[in-house]
This record gives C-alpha cells, structure tokens and sequence, in this order.
C-alpha cells in the first residue's frame, strides 16, 4: 500500500505542514475541517506538494527530513517536486 508525504500551506499563518498519509484527500480535508488540532488555525489548507512513497517506513524517513528543512528549504523542494 502506498503512502503519500505532503506539504501543505497556510496563507493566513504563512507556514507550511509536513506529513503523511496514506489516504491524501481524506486528510486534506480534516487539515481544512479543523479536525487536526495542530493545524485548525492555519484553514484554509492548499496542498502544495504530494511524494508517494512505496512503504511507511520510507514516508516516515521522508517526513522527517521535510520537518527538519528551513522554509527556504522548503520553498524550493516544492519549486521542484511540487504542484506549483
């Protein structure tokens, strides 16, 4: 089963948000629901990159180096790998 690592944005707070999943849209939608406490005040939520991963070992090793990125970093990964 794959997994999904994503970045999404928040205009309002000017931040990004890096996780994983394995059903993307149902988890976009709880971001812009509100039903994820971390992120409820950053709504609304715009998917900005999606990196499919084989495996969730691999998503997670993934995750956890997006996190560690500074949001110049970041910028640029989703210039690159992105939606945009």
């Amino acid at each position: 089963m794959p997994f999904y690592v994503y970045i999404i944005s928040s205009e309002r707070l000017g931040r990004f948000y890096v996780g994983q999943t394995n059903n993307i849209s149902k988890r976009i939608f709880e971001h812009n629901q509100g039903m994820s406490a971390y992120t409820s005040k950053g709504i609304p939520w715009q998917l900005e990159c999606i990196i499919e991963k084989p495996n969730l070992k691999e998503a997670i090793i993934l995750e956890r180096k997006l996190k560690n990125l500074s949001r110049r970093r970041k910028i640029r990964f989703i210039r690159k790998y992105g939606l945009i």
